[in-house]
């Protein structure tokens, strides 16, 4: 799978996903990605990784370092500071936790991206074993993470939005993804 055709990118207008729809469907593209993360490096073996293998690794740190990143960037602008003064202290508890997780998920994807970019690149160099463990670890956290944002806090935070805050919600998520796409656009395709 790849992202340029999710709607994760999608700029809402009639019949476009909404803010939450973009933050569930961001949701399953992660989960396909950490199974292709733990397929990628299940599969590597001394002797290199194939055409395929190169082009799966260059597509999770596309997803990894970009559409994940912006995914976090909108639940800390938008749905955990609604949450965070709730009266309802496992809710509050639950944000600073997800807050921390994605602090977690930053350093451990920037630990494990420079093995699987040596995979992309073909350029060895890396500790299959260290690399497997990390995947590991990154891939139970980023799940926990998910299960515990879907099951608690995301309900939550429908609930207490109005119409007119998941618009705005909306419009400004779209607006931030308009501006990155056009700059990576500028920048040959590399991103940020």
């Amino acid at each position: 799978m790849t992202t340029s055709s999710s709607p994760v990118g999608a700029t809402p207008s009639a019949g476009s996903p909404g803010a939450f729809e973009v933050l569930d469907a961001c949701h399953r593209q992660t989960v396909d990605m950490l199974a292709r993360l733990s397929a990628l490096v299940g599969g590597l073996d001394k002797s290199g990784p194939d055409r395929e293998a190169r082009r799966t690794a260059d597509e999770i740190i596309q997803f990894f370092s970009q559409t994940a990143r912006q995914h976090h960037e909108d639940e800390e602008r938008h749905v955990f500071p609604q949450l965070q003064d709730s009266d309802d202290p496992e809710i509050v508890q639950a944000v600073l936790r997800l807050q921390q997780d994605h602090h977690w998920m930053d350093v451990d994807w920037k630990e494990l991206s420079p093995a699987i970019a040596a995979v992309a690149d073909n350029r060895g160099g890396y500790d299959l074993e260290a690399l497997r463990e990390g995947v590991e670890i990154f891939t139970a956290l980023s799940h926990d993470h998910i299960a515990l944002e879907e099951s608690c806090i995301y309900p939550q935070a429908r609930i207490r939005f109005g119409s007119a805050e998941l618009q705005q919600m909306g419009r400004e998520m779209a607006e931030r993804r308009r501006v990155r796409s056009a700059r990576t656009a500028n920048a040959g395709g590399t991103g940020s």
